[in-house]
């Protein structure tokens, strides 16, 4: 074997990787922001029910995260954004479906129980998937990648909760609780 040497070496400051961490929570917030306005033009009050879902799905995984004492690291965060992406993503299918479902039988309280229905199972495999990826990296990774993990592990499950939960709980109290449904803002 060939003798390692060392030629350089430095001492990062706490400081850096408070900076690191305050510009990764200020990353995160504009993102969010700019996700949450996307949402809100494009389907309307759909894209209303799917905000305060995101919203409570980040309160929930913070919450779960500062129950078991977490720090939150920049691997942290990445996990967070993974999860507001893939809760992102859960809403647009499930929005998407009931709009061909509006399409394909103009009844729009059979749209939303369809749309969601065809929706569900794509959610719960995408999900389902990912979860296993993260539990591989809870299992076999070090350090920051078992943050990143764990992180990773409880949006999955906060952003199931908030996708098919708390979304459809606002289509149920607004739209199908009305007795004359003739459309939906979506």
């Amino acid at each position: 074997p060939a003798p390692i040497e060392i030629r350089e070496e430095r001492t990062v400051g706490a400081s850096l990787g408070e900076d690191s961490v305050d510009q990764g929570l200020n990353s995160l917030m504009i993102g969010s922001v700019l996700v949450l306005v996307f949402m809100l033009i494009y389907y309307r009050l759909a894209g209303v029910f799917a905000a305060v879902a995101l919203i409570f799905n980040v309160i929930l995984i913070i919450s779960v995260l500062g129950a078991f004492g977490a720090t939150l690291t920049l691997p942290g965060m990445a996990g967070i954004v993974l999860t507001i992406g893939m809760a992102v993503d859960a809403n647009v299918l499930i929005f998407q479906r009931i709009r061909e479902e509006i399409r394909r039988t103009e009844n729009p309280r059979a749209a939303i129980q369809e749309g969601f229905g065809k929706a569900f199972r794509t959610i719960l495999d995408a999900n389902v998937t990912t979860l296993f990826a993260a539990l591989a990296l809870l299992q076999f990774g070090t350090g920051p990648i078992k943050g990143f993990a764990v992180t990773l592990s409880i949006g999955i499950i906060a952003s199931m909760f908030t996708a098919i939960i708390v979304t459809r709980f606002f289509f149920d109290f607004v739209y199908l609780r009305r007795t004359k449904l003739r459309s939906l803002s979506i």
